[in-house]
């Protein structure tokens, strides 16, 4: 049976608000100095550029709207491998789009809660596999952050975030920056990661939330971090935790007949998080669209201090789990 219903009455679906006012159908319920690189002409009238190398054909942007891609959607708008009909992420969003910065204050306000989609940005082109977003001290949280993007032949999409705080806004002692990955209706809607319970390391763990905001995070086994929020505070992906722990920081999950494996360059600060929901609904398909999204907590930060992390992303044809931990292995060699 489909259901017609409202966007913002599905569970979750108010913190992706880029469908607002509409109505969807939905079934039941690495690092590389800029220095480096040759920077493009600047033009502050472009947000953007297609990028092709190898199998991979991106999109990388700012928070500007284009065509039907919606503004305040940051990161990578399009990721498409050559064997594929479509894009991995949700046309009109993004993945890998930075989307809050949270020091467990002024959790309230929409604007403020997706500060980084909502502050400016400015994108340039630094060669053409390569590509930049430059984020200046935001209004609320005073975060400056730099994240730089580079497609690598045949199949990788590597990130590198660095960031730094200008001003002493931390009272809970922690600043943690959240990514989303609005992911464009899979079939299995599955974050796959090694780990489980306690007692079970080292396990293939499925990890598929059944509800927004419901034992979304997944922390490193040895993360005893405990991010505090006011008691009267609304509900968060970030917020809600699961029993389940990963022991090497890498996920993947499952679109068409392609793996999109994430890789991070360490496990500590890095949490990993999905919703069932978080990228609204797909009405063709009948379903919704998951968001696998991943955090990075620093603890004590201090002002003027620059944090930094990697990430590398695979998009390839689907491959053994074997073939998955060698793509992380070889990775995890050349740092």
């Amino acid at each position: 049976m489909t259901l017609n219903v409202p966007l913002n009455s599905l569970p979750g679906i108010h913190r992706r608000d880029f469908l607002s006012a509409s109505t969807i159908a939905v079934l039941g319920g690495a690092v590389a100095s800029s220095s480096n690189l040759r920077a493009a002409l600047p033009d502050e009238n472009i947000g953007h550029a297609t990028l092709r190398v190898g199998d991979l054909t991106a999109v990388i942007g700012d928070n500007s709207a284009d065509d039907e891609h919606r503004a305040g959607y940051n990161g990578v708008w399009s990721l498409q491998h050559s064997a594929a009909t479509r894009s991995v992420f949700v046309p009109a969003v993004a993945g890998l789009n930075l989307e809050h910065i949270v020091t467990g204050e002024q959790l309230d306000d929409g604007k403020i809660f997706f500060e980084p989609r909502n502050a400016a940005m400015n994108f340039r082109k630094l060669d053409d596999h390569s590509a930049e977003l430059h984020q200046p001290p935001t209004p609320t949280f005073h975060v400056e952050s730099w994240t730089q993007f580079q497609l690598v032949a045949p199949h990788y999409l590597d990130m590198t975030f660095r960031c730094k705080a200008h001003r002493p806004v931390f009272p809970r002692g922690y600043l943690a920056l959240f990514w989303a990955s609005y992911i464009n209706a899979p079939a299995d809607k599955s974050m796959y990661f090694q780990g489980g319970l306690d007692g079970q390391k080292d396990l293939w763990t499925q990890f598929c939330t059944q509800w927004h905001n419901d034992q979304s995070t997944v922390r490193h086994r040895d993360d005893a971090f405990e991010m505090t929020f006011p008691s009267d505070g609304g509900d968060a992906l970030f917020k809600s935790l699961s029993r389940f722990r990963f022991d090497l920081p890498f996920f993947y999950g499952n679109f068409d007949d392609l793996i999109w494996l994430v890789m991070f360059d360490r496990a500590e600060g890095i949490r990993l998080t999905h919703s069932p929901s978080g990228g609204g609904g797909n009405a063709a398909l009948q379903t919704t669209n998951p968001a696998w999204d991943f955090q990075f907590l620093v603890q004590n930060p201090e002002i003027m201090k620059e944090y930094s992390f990697r990430v590398r992303t695979v998009l390839r044809p689907r491959c053994s789990r074997a073939e998955m931990l060698g793509e992380f292995m070889k990775w995890k060699e050349t740092m």
